[in-house]
């Protein structure tokens, strides 16, 4: 510790009991699983580099974190127990280049940090946010976290990136391995081999600085809201938006959201009955029936100058009217007219939230994520296998179906009272029953939580597991000693091999 807290000072050390429980996973099906030493919270890069170096003179894991704010996927809790927290939430400087869209950002620093600074500085560039706003941009980016804008498949916006690996050293990928180099967040691949994704999902190295692209404000923005009354409704609508996504009309990835995603936000369980296990139908339709929503809903956003949206938004309107919805609602917005507070116009958010609420008690939940092709047959086969397991152990189904460029992303969220026991107890056995049924369809998973990580990277099983052995042989040649967030995203050094699946 004297080491450390020459580096940091005694105040930015972190191992009193009620620090160590700051840092724990709130969400956990298993409290007692993932409970770190303490935590470290550097200022800068230089302190990183020399935390890394007596953390590996010491054999001391470090896990990263950028705000721990990954709610639903562990939170700020490592894989491994005893791990030290490396706490980047002081690193919060901002560069910015209007002209080019680009921004230089330290991990610190969140969606509510970075949309006040533009908003301060008159900046007419846009973000693109996550359903909760709480998190670091720079952490989300590297979580393969998505937003709702043209630019919200957010890893794919990255550009160039500051690291300290393993050993303490300090490198910057792509063109900013050249010194001063004014084209490091313009171009991504810079010369030889590209490393920005290999710190992505990894446990490589410590990403201090990130470049991103971010969106120009456009001229306007026309899209509805479209709700859609029965659950059969899924199939024929991503067959719909599935074409004009892929020709590139709709520049946005929507996401196709079921009624409890809406109505968790806008009301408790506990208001409707008292009754165990899934909801009946007549219950949800009670509820839908309240607030007038569909079964499934979504939101289409059109963006740039007005007149190509108007061109595009006649084609968009015959398309979801032809598919008979339930209700559209236009919106539109100007340059120079207020935004609205909502992410498609990268406005951070953290309402949706509430839904931790709805079953009262200590709440929380748990993130379920298979990536499928975008095909309405294969999303409803998914949907009804994924829909009766949630009736079989007793759980209330809310999922999305994301788009992406050429997949779709199936979001289930499985809502948690930590205050029942039983409940609780049909958590685990639940999510593995589905992370297996998708396994047998050939769909994985694209993040998940610190649970599951040894599960969901065995899935991953194309030839004996060889990405997985490939991984960790970069893990072993980068980190022999295992320093850096040893078993994350199911990677393991040979140091730590039997910790995995603990």
């Amino acid at each position: 510790m004297k080491g450390f807290a020459a580096v940091v000072g005694e105040k930015y050390l972190f191992f009193e009991p009620e620090d160590v429980d700051s840092y724990a996973d709130k969400f956990a099906v298993n409290d007692d699983l993932h409970q770190t030493l303490g935590a470290i919270a550097p200022a800068s890069a230089e302190e990183v580099q020399a935390i890394v170096r007596i953390a590996a003179e010491h054999k001391v894991p470090l896990w990263p974190i950028s705000r721990g704010k990954n709610l639903g996927y562990g939170g700020s809790a490592p894989v491994m127990s005893g791990t030290v927290v490396l706490d980047l939430s002081r690193m919060k400087k901002i560069e910015i280049d209007e002209e080019n869209g680009t921004v230089l950002l330290e991990p610190g620093v969140g969606f509510y940090d970075l949309y006040d600074y533009l908003k301060e500085n008159n900046i007419k560039l846009w973000l693109s946010v996550p359903g909760n706003s709480w998190g670091s941009v720079v952490g989300n980016a590297l979580d393969r976290g998505v937003g709702y804008t043209p630019y919200g498949d957010h890893t794919s916006k990255i550009c160039g990136m500051e690291v300290v690996m393993p050993d303490g050293d300090l490198v910057r990928t792509g063109m900013g391995a050249l010194t001063d180099s004014p084209t490091w967040l313009l171009y991504r691949y810079g010369y030889g081999p590209a490393w920005d994704q290999m710190f992505v999902q990894s446990n490589f190295g410590v990403v201090t600085k990130m470049g991103l692209w971010l969106m120009p404000e456009p001229e306007s923005v026309m899209g509805m809201d479209v709700e859609f009354n029965n659950p059969e409704d899924l199939g024929p609508l991503i067959d719909t938006l599935g074409p004009l996504r892929r020709e590139g009309l709709l520049q946005q990835s929507p996401t196709i959201g079921n009624w409890l995603r809406a109505a968790a936000i806008l009301t408790t369980r506990d208001e409707w009955t008292d009754k165990p296990g899934a909801l009946s139908d007549e219950v949800i339709a009670a509820i839908r029936k309240k607030y007038g929503m569909g079964w499934w809903g979504v939101s289409l956003r059109l963006y740039g100058r007005e007149g190509v949206n108007k061109a595009a938004y006649a084609i968009l309107e015959k398309a979801m009217t032809d598919l008979k919805p339930m209700r559209v609602k236009p919106t539109s917005w100007r340059q120079g007219e207020p935004l609205e507070n909502t992410g498609w116009v990268g406005v951070p958010l953290t309402f949706p939230m509430q839904n931790s609420n709805w079953h009262g008690g200590r709440g929380g939940h748990i993130g379920f994520s298979p990536v499928l092709p975008q095909s309405g047959t294969l999303a409803m086969r998914q949907f009804k296998r994924t829909y009766a397991r949630y009736k079989e152990f007793g759980m209330d189904y809310q999922a999305s179906f994301a788009f992406g460029e050429r997949h779709l992303i199936n979001v289930n969220a499985v809502l948690l009272n930590k205050d029942d026991p039983d409940m609780m107890g049909r958590v685990d056995p639940f999510l593995r029953a589905l992370i297996k049924d998708s396994r047998a369809e050939g769909y994985g998973e694209y993040r998940t939580h610190l649970d599951y990580m040894d599960t969901v990277a065995a899935t991953y099983d194309f030839n004996d597991h060889a990405l997985l052995r490939l991984n960790e042989k970069v893990k072993n040649a980068l980190d022999p000693a295992g320093i850096i967030a040893p078993g994350k995203s199911g990677v393991w050094p040979k140091r730590y091999d039997g910790e995995r699946t603990k």
